[in-house]
């Protein structure tokens, strides 16, 4: 009796040991695999990325290997006032958080200028001139006014201060100058108020009310020309006022990045 009692208590112990033996393998194996998928996922591990704006392409994968993420050019475009071959854009953006390794898209700005051809838009409106350039990949230059008999009517089209024909090659972004017709009779406007708005918007909305932007002055807070689209009007000379201004006459803007320079967040 004692005999059969023994041998069901050393079964009873194997049996034991197996399961303990087993649960302490399993929670071995569970740490084991965690810990090295830990180390290649780098989990918990995140790195910031680097802002690549305006670095040429050796610059940045420079950048980029020391910061821990890759970086390829997949994209370019031609951005006039950028340095050629310098980054414009990127994916993800600069300050995400990513994992070490992380692939980082990059828009350049093209090495070799792309080249339309030059419309006519002698006889348009300015508006429909203005809107034909835009289509183009052009912008408004000069609005220069002379005395005819209708107003706002486009006469020549300049670019480099001379006259130039349609279909003539010019680089894409180039500005191209207006001379506009002015009646003495139909030959006022007004200054529109535009502090508070972004650059672009803000020339666009000048040369809609037929005047030029004659000085344009941005802050230290301003380093590129990615600032200067982002940038805001915190001042313009004349004022938005009810005192009327002759066709062609001169608007100054003062911008900034800086939102506590703005009217009213002071």
């Amino acid at each position: 009796m004692e005999e059969q009692t023994a041998k069901k208590s050393i079964k009873s112990n194997w049996i034991v040991k197996n399961l303990v033996w087993a649960v302490v393998f399993v929670v071995g194996l569970l740490l084991f695999v965690n810990i090295i998928l830990g180390v290649i996922t780098q989990h918990g591990k995140e790195i910031t990325v680097p802002d690549f704006t305006n670095m040429s392409f050796s610059e940045a994968r420079y950048t980029g290997e020391r910061a821990g993420v890759k970086v390829l050019v997949t994209d370019s475009v031609y951005v006039r006032r950028m340095q050629r071959g310098a980054v414009f854009s990127q994916n993800p953006v600069a300050g995400s958080k990513v994992k070490k390794g992380r692939r980082v898209h990059l828009t350049i700005n093209a090495v070799v200028p792309k080249k339309i051809s030059m419309p006519l838009v002698v006889g348009y409106s300015l508006r429909q001139a203005k809107s034909e350039l835009n289509s183009r990949g052009l912008t408004l230059g000069r609005l220069i006014y002379v005395n005819d008999i209708a107003t706002n009517n486009v006469l020549k089209q300049l670019y480099h201060n001379r006259e130039i024909a349609a279909g003539t090659q010019v680089v894409s972004g180039s500005s191209i100058d207006l001379v506009i017709g002015l009646n003495s009779e139909d030959s006022r406007t007004y200054a529109p108020n535009v502090v508070g708005m972004k650059y672009l918007r803000a020339v666009d909305a000048i040369h809609d009310n037929s005047l030029n932007v004659t000085k344009l002055v941005f802050d230290s807070s301003v380093h590129n020309y990615t600032d200067s689209l982002n940038a805001v009007v915190y001042e313009q000379r004349p004022a938005s006022s009810s005192a009327p201004l002759t066709m062609g006459a001169g608007v100054s803007i003062y911008l900034t990045t800086q939102e506590d320079k703005l009217p009213g967040k002071k």
